[in-house]
């Protein structure tokens, strides 16, 4: 008997609940809340929104994800539906326009938080399309001199990590500034409810 795999929405439930926290923390906030940084050596609350939102396409372009090419595009046109991440030329010329992209949209806080959005509908995408089979699959990645297989599961923990490392990083910066956030902060971006269940007969 052929046993399905499980699509990833299954196995990273949650991420979501923790986007969910991401918009409602930041979709209100001033510009100069989105401006304020705690020292002037470090981010602001709008650069680091342009990080998340640059770092999910960044790498899931890499490894050619559902949705992620049709991102690529708008910020470098000549981006093709599968990424080569092990053709060094690729991967810097797809690293200079992601970083010029995302400096763009350190300077436009309107633009940083629908790229948040977007690239959030790009990840939702891949975990409804990729199933819990599709992890081991690997891509070549040039990194350091060397030439990499990296699995895909590696690279959605990265970012998922990633997110919610920064996520963290972005309730202090509010709370800093005297702003409420419960979701991203008190619960960590943790939403989903239990299921209810019967009593013990």
């Amino acid at each position: 008997m052929t046993t399905t795999s499980p699509f990833l929405k299954i196995a990273y439930e949650g991420w979501d609940s923790h986007q969910q926290a991401l918009m409602h923390a930041v979709t209100p906030l001033m510009p100069e809340q989105l401006a304020w940084r705690p020292a002037p050596n470090q981010s602001s609350v709008n650069e680091l929104i342009a990080h998340i939102a640059g770092a999910r396409l960044w790498w899931f372009y890499k490894m050619s994800a559902p949705g992620s090419a049709a991102l690529a595009r708008q910020i470098a046109p000549w981006a093709s539906e599968k990424f080569n991440a092990g053709d060094i030329n690729e991967l810097n010329r797809w690293m200079e326009a992601n970083l010029q992209w995302e400096e763009t949209l350190t300077k436009t806080p309107g633009e940083s938080l629908k790229w948040l959005e977007s690239s959030w509908q790009m990840i939702e995408t891949t975990l409804n399309t990729w199933t819990v089979a599709d992890l081991a699959q690997t891509y070549r990645h040039i990194g350091e001199g060397k030439i990499y297989a990296v699995t895909r599961q590696w690279t959605i923990w990265r970012i998922m990590s990633h997110d919610l490392h920064h996520g963290g990083q972005l309730a202090l910066m509010l709370g800093l500034q005297g702003i409420d956030v419960p979701e991203l902060g008190d619960k960590g971006g943790h939403l989903t409810p239990w299921s209810l269940t019967e009593p013990d007969a």
